[in-house]
């Protein structure tokens, strides 16, 4: 368990290129350079990790002290009423923990999927016979020591509240919750502003989890522009200034809590850059403290 909140980008920002790296290969490096400490590998759109490839990023991440994470495919859908795709979704899930236990990560980011053919609950309680059908099936891979993490959603018809994630983690002492601040901003139209309203979110996941899932939670971190009618629309960049969630309130509260999570920022081509910003002044709440 780290000692200090670690920050990175999800995936390479615009200025990976721009300073003249070519590959993924290279990120770890400028990860590095950038006073950051960890990165989520990207395999939103299809789990694509060739081994040795792979094994040469597992040691370039060690090499520059860079902790791993994994997104999983997008399309996983946990609550799909349909059998055959939650069937998918757990193969899906399956290929993530190989690939992200080839590369040198132990969590996974997994969405939990809509809910808009059906009730709420009724989709919470598919979601949760999928993630136990996914840990049995990591079990039996040997895979058992790869985290999921379900994530908070941004869109009004997603599973995917923070009480739906937390109930959902609840199932097994391994699964993280992965606390998209971004998206509860968006799905609560904006409803994120203050101290108050960060600090009802990690005293959430203390009482529900307990203080080491507190501690050492995952999270997604960005500006997401909303609508009124459906929630999440596009993610920005802090520069951008006209949504939130503000993150100084949250970094404030991590320093007075002692709470070391792994914050990825997905801002929309920045995310090395804004990472950094949340850094830097974690930092210097740390030094008050």
């Amino acid at each position: 368990m780290p000692d200090t909140a670690r920050f990175g980008p999800a995936g390479n920002s615009n200025s990976f290129k721009e300073q003249g790296y070519k590959t993924t290969l290279q990120a770890p490096g400028y990860v590095e350079k950038m006073g950051l400490d960890c990165y989520e590998y990207q395999c939103g759109r299809g789990v694509r990790v060739n081994p040795d490839t792979a094994e040469k990023f597992r040691r370039k991440a060690a090499e520059h002290r860079v902790a791993v994470s994994l997104h999983a495919p997008y399309y996983i859908s946990l609550s799909s009423v349909e059998e055959e795709k939650r069937q998918k979704s757990v193969d899906y899930i399956l290929q993530s923990a190989r690939a992200a236990d080839m590369l040198g990560a132990s969590r996974i980011v997994v969405h939990t999927g809509s809910c808009a053919k059906i009730s709420r609950a009724e989709a919470l309680e598919l979601a949760k016979g999928t993630i136990q059908t996914a840990l049995d099936a990591l079990d039996a891979a040997g895979l058992g020591h790869i985290h999921i993490c379900p994530e908070t959603m941004g869109k009004l018809n997603q599973l995917g509240t923070l009480e739906e994630v937390l109930a959902l983690c609840r199932l097994d002492s391994r699964l993280i919750p992965c606390i998209d601040f971004g998206h509860l901003y968006a799905r609560t139209l904006g409803g994120i502003a203050g101290k108050d309203d960060f600090r009802r979110i990690l005293d959430a996941i203390g009482s529900v989890l307990g203080e080491e899932k507190l501690r050492d939670f995952h999270a997604h971190y960005s500006m997401i522009e909303y609508t009124e009618n459906g929630g999440e629309k596009r993610h920005l960049t802090f520069a951008d200034g006209l949504f939130g969630p503000d993150f100084h309130p949250l970094m404030e509260l991590l320093a007075e809590y002692g709470s070391c999570p792994t914050i990825i920022c997905e801002s929309a081509g920045t995310q090395a850059e804004d990472a950094l910003a949340m850094k830097t002044y974690y930092h210097q709440q740390l030094a008050k403290e």
